[in-house]
């Protein structure tokens, strides 16, 4: 079954601290989405890559990924992750057949691994939704009004990762009820499990493994802890 992987790149990363989009910043030697891109590249389960960015940065990154094969489109993304995602489904549904394996990843974990990507393609020849997920080694609280209110089960806790992996025919249907949906602007959704849940409750998601390693570069010092772990592994091989 064919599988493409979805890059979303196309946010500010306001919260980084840069005048310079924050995907396109240098770690070890290649800019944020270079390392997505390569990481899927290698993976044998992958067929393609898209790679959804901004507009004022489209044409570069298209420079940047020239030589990588797997790349079949570099688009204009939204003003929100879901507009990000809606226009890669649309450019899923002119562009590959039938009803492929869809893996969207944030160019903001520019480390994610061979095991999670390939995890990933294989759970979803047994489920129709997949999500990768860390145990929380923090106990979590919920918090109003400067207060803590209670303290949640820790056991049965998880930090979400990406990619987030759909069959198309499901990750497209839960955004056509959504934009159907009065009521779905007025709730920020920052991932696309979420849609898929509150849409599609019926669809069973799947939980993958993933690792520590797999962060996400939020802010700057991130940056370092990621040059960090890449010099760690160079070290180790």
């Amino acid at each position: 079954m064919h599988t493409v992987a979805v890059v979303l790149a196309a946010g500010s990363g306001s919260r980084f601290g840069s005048a310079s989009p924050k995907q396109l910043r240098v770690l070890a030697g290649r800019n944020l989405i270079q390392h997505c891109v390569q990481a899927f590249e290698q993976a044998p389960g992958v067929d393609n890559v898209l790679v959804v960015t901004a507009a004022v940065i489209q044409e570069q990154v298209a420079r940047d990924l020239a030589g990588h094969g797997k790349v079949a489109a570099v688009i204009q993304g939204g003003a929100s992750r879901t507009d990000s995602t809606r226009q890669a489904l649309a450019w899923l549904q002119a562009s590959v057949p039938g009803d492929p394996k869809v893996l969207f990843h944030d160019a903001a974990r520019p480390l994610v691994d061979q095991r999670i990507i390939a995890d990933c393609v294989a759970a979803l020849d047994q489920w129709q939704a997949i999500g990768v997920v860390v145990p929380s080694s923090d106990t979590i609280v919920e918090v109003a009004d400067g207060t803590i209110q209670r303290v949640l089960p820790r056991h049965a806790l998880a930090r979400c990762q990406t990619p987030q992996g759909f069959r198309l025919s499901v990750i497209s249907r839960a955004y056509q009820l959504a934009d159907a949906d009065p009521a779905f602007a007025a709730v920020t959704a920052t991932d696309d499990c979420s849609i898929v849940l509150r849409y599609l409750p019926e669809v069973v998601i799947a939980a993958v493994s993933g690792s520590e390693r797999n962060l996400k570069i939020t802010y700057t010092d991130d940056l370092a802890i990621a040059n960090a772990l890449i010099s760690r592994g160079a070290e180790a091989g």
